[in-house]
């Protein structure tokens, strides 16, 4: 209980904070660079990474305040500008002048309540995506923003991560297929990593539900169907970045502006159908799920049921002791048997035998 009370102030301090920033960008003009999210922003610190199909075509600098215009000059054929944390706003100004960045581009960037979606800017593709993360507290999720050009992908992430830590690696190869294909197959990967994402924590979240299923058929505490109840948020909150997740990769690879070539869109096909998949999942799950309260239900009732009609046995017994005691206690001058030297052995006998009997009628009927 005292864990569940501190998931309870860690979420009401989260509103808190969601809210005052909410409040914070309601008015404020179209472009207006001002973050916007559930929790206070991160450091803000950037990885630069150029590469070639070359051997010796690889580049890589990390950085936290620099002089962007100096440093984002480009030495081989592609750019890749990972940021993590949206903190420092000056950075990501010098970040929107450098590649000519559009300020509602911006403005969405620091804004982590986005829905995933694709938008077509003159000379760039701006895709916004959901990443999720499975730990002790359940679902959470957060803003990963990708811009790809020609020559250049950026990618901008709420905190640090280690999602795309295997494309990194990757890119240390010469040989490659991203050093060998650019910009658009590096957009497909990081894609790719992203859903990769949903596949293990809906996986986490079904071994969870197996984990509840018997815990409920061996125990059926209260606390099960409070965690049924956060297992089915953690559900409906991957459902809402799932589906629009599966229209923006829709997009993706019917592109018609030259941003991924038919080779690539080959692979986002691929990933379109991993996004499908999931999908699927997480309606398995969410009838899985069903079953869990409709089991912890039936177990409770059947439970009240039984203790109902211990209670009703033990009422029904004694109903006729309490009359043969009701008939006894009449205060009546005339009654024979109070004046019979073994009356009280004998309603006392009379008492027992009917318990007794009830007792035994009870047990044959299987309802004790």
């Amino acid at each position: 209980m005292a864990k569940h009370g501190r998931k309870s102030n860690d979420s009401s301090r989260r509103q808190r904070i969601k809210a005052h920033l909410n409040s914070a960008k309601a008015g404020a003009d179209p472009g207006t660079l001002r973050y916007v999210g559930g929790e206070a922003p991160a450091a803000t610190l950037a990885t630069l990474i150029e590469f070639g199909p070359l051997p010796g075509d690889y580049l890589a600098t990390s950085f936290s305040d620099v002089d962007v215009g100096r440093t984002f000059q480009p030495t081989f054929n592609t750019l890749w500008l990972n940021v993590h944390g949206l903190e420092n706003i000056e950075i990501l100004k010098l970040i929107g002048q450098r590649f000519k960045l559009h300020p509602l581009v911006l403005e969405d960037i620091l804004n982590t309540q986005q829905r995933p979606k694709v938008e077509q800017y003159p000379g760039y593709l701006y895709i916004t995506a959901r990443l999720m993360n499975w730990d002790a507290d359940g679902v959470s999720g957060e803003q990963v923003s990708l811009i790809v050009g020609r020559g250049f992908v950026l990618t901008f992430q709420e905190k640090p991560s280690g999602t795309f830590a295997a494309i990194r690696d990757t890119l240390k190869n010469s040989e490659s297929q991203i050093r060998k294909l650019g910009p658009d197959y590096l957009a497909y990967a990081l894609l790719d990593k992203l859903v990769d994402r949903y596949f293990l924590v809906l996986e986490q979240l079904g071994e969870r539900c197996e984990e509840l299923d018997e815990a409920i058929n061996s125990e059926n505490q209260p606390e099960h169907m409070v965690e049924v109840q956060s297992l089915r948020r953690s559900l409906q909150q991957i459902k809402r970045s799932l589906w629009p997740m599966r229209e923006m990769l829709n997009v993706l690879q019917r592109d018609d502006a030259d941003f991924f070539h038919s080779e690539t869109q080959l692979y986002l096909r691929d990933v379109y159908d991993h996004t499908v998949q999931s999908i699927e999942t997480v309606e398995a799950l969410r009838e899985m799920i069903s079953g869990l309260q409709e089991i912890y239900l039936s177990l409770q009732s059947q439970r009240l049921n039984e203790q109902m009609r211990l209670l009703t046995v033990i009422t029904t017994i004694f109903m006729p002791l309490t009359l043969i005691a009701g008939i006894y206690g009449m205060n009546f001058d005339i009654m024979p048997e109070l004046r019979w030297t073994y009356g009280y052995y004998a309603a006392l006998g009379l008492m027992g035998c009917i318990a007794v009997f009830l007792g035994l009628f009870f047990w044959l009927r299987r309802w004790v």
